[in-house]
């Protein structure tokens, strides 16, 4: 019973916050060891994409400008995203989870692109919805390795004459209404105030074996070449050639976020007034490297909260 307390009173000061990238993304590990120079940062276990929480929390203390003189402007500034100095140290009272993929962005033969996803994700991502105090939806799709999974209503725009084919891999189409509830939640969680691009992610969200989806996200990352050239020969300099790997663009990721013991906390401020004033709404945030070539624009969109 205690235990089952301070879990509702975990989750009161938590919420999901999801990432939607709008143009590809690259949070790098610095150099590769195989062909791919650049790769993206990878859990070490599965071998998915991840976005560190590191990095969504320093991106957003810059987006509500929470630098030195942002701080000594409003104090809870220091005490959400933390401050310096000897005596008064801290790292903040918000703590954001690194952001894990939910839906790979795939190539599909019918309806250009599907986002898919696997039983595996979807029971992760159910758990931290447990934490943040949500209820997923019930029951798992759980496809065979030849089949996808895909709601019955609407009817997917991936499919023809019951064939689905995502890059060179072909499945029989299952319609699964437990597919179909996972797809009409999570595209209310993505797209909270765009009823038309929630019916577009639902026609083209789909379930595929783990096996599958885990091949997906070891080859279905987009992968570029980039030279520099030689101001005198006009060509490419010596050594000069690498590839780059990023997450492709429509890919969704989630994470949690809580508020934890607010330090500093001379004017009684609250966990929940700190979640409300910097982990709400919907904001548009450049995470990642390369963002003078328009590399890493996300969408990140906060549960439990409106347009801000």
């Amino acid at each position: 019973m205690r235990e089952q307390q301070s879990n509702q009173e975990a989750a009161k000061y938590a919420r999901m916050y999801y990432l939607h990238t709008l143009t590809p993304l690259h949070v790098g590990v610095g150099r590769g060891v195989g062909f791919i120079d650049l790769p993206i940062l990878r859990e070490k276990v599965t071998g998915w994409p991840i976005v560190p929480g590191t990095a969504v929390k320093g991106v957003l203390a810059d987006y509500h400008k929470a630098d030195e003189q942002g701080r000594k402007a409003n104090p809870k500034l220091s005490r959400a995203f933390g401050s310096g100095g000897d005596d008064n140290a801290n790292s903040g009272a918000l703590v954001m989870t690194d952001a894990r993929i939910i839906c790979l962005p795939v190539r599909s033969y019918y309806g250009t692109f599907a986002w898919v996803t696997s039983p595996d994700a979807l029971s992760r991502y159910a758990r931290d919805l447990e934490a943040a105090g949500q209820t997923a939806p019930k029951g798992l799709p759980k496809p065979a390795e030849n089949k996808a999974a895909v709601p019955a209503d609407p009817a997917t725009a991936l499919a023809e004459s019951g064939n689905i084919y995502f890059e060179d891999l072909d499945f029989t189409v299952a319609s699964d209404g437990a597919a179909g509830d996972w797809a009409k939640f999570l595209a209310a969680q993505i797209f909270p105030q765009d009823g038309d691009w929630q019916n577009v992610f639902r026609q083209r969200f789909a379930v595929v074996h783990g096996d599958v989806f885990n091949f997906l996200c070891d080859t279905g990352t987009e992968v570029q070449a980039h030279v520099r050239i030689d101001d005198a020969r006009k060509t490419v300099a010596k050594g000069a050639l690498w590839y780059e790997e990023c997450l492709p663009a429509e890919a969704v990721l989630a994470g949690l976020v809580w508020c934890d013991r607010v330090f500093g906390n001379g004017n009684g401020t609250k966990p929940e007034e700190l979640l409300s004033d910097y982990a709400s709404g919907e904001h548009a945030l450049q995470i990642g490297g390369k963002a003078t070539v328009g590399k890493g624009r996300v969408r990140c969109i906060f549960s439990n909260g409106g347009m801000k």
